[in-house]
């Protein structure tokens, strides 16, 4: 089992959300309002300076869909990145 985070500006939750079904992704977590920086993007800090938010998705799936879904993500950092989109993959040693 593979868990991917996807950290994203909360005003393309939908996109996000488009390419968690396209990738046949149906079980998630959400962390609404998380805060910080990124490379590509300016800051989302909710603050009157940076009043951007970032969402946080946490998805635990097979390889086989954790892949597609990473791929997905590359491809919409191509269109969005600037918006602030990014995905982080690893090893998942058990589940209770």
């Amino acid at each position: 089992m593979k868990a991917v985070l996807i950290i994203h500006n909360a005003a393309i939750g939908g996109e996000v959300n488009e390419v968690l079904a396209s990738a046949g992704i149906k079980c998630y977590t959400k962390f609404p309002n998380t805060l910080g920086k990124g490379e590509l993007s300016e800051p989302h800090l909710n603050t009157e300076v940076w009043p951007a938010i970032n969402c946080g998705t946490l998805v635990v799936t097979d390889q086989s869909k954790a892949k597609d879904l990473m791929d997905n993500v590359r491809q919409m950092r191509k269109k969005l990145g600037q918006e602030g989109i990014k995905a982080f993959m690893w090893e998942i040693e058990d589940i209770t």
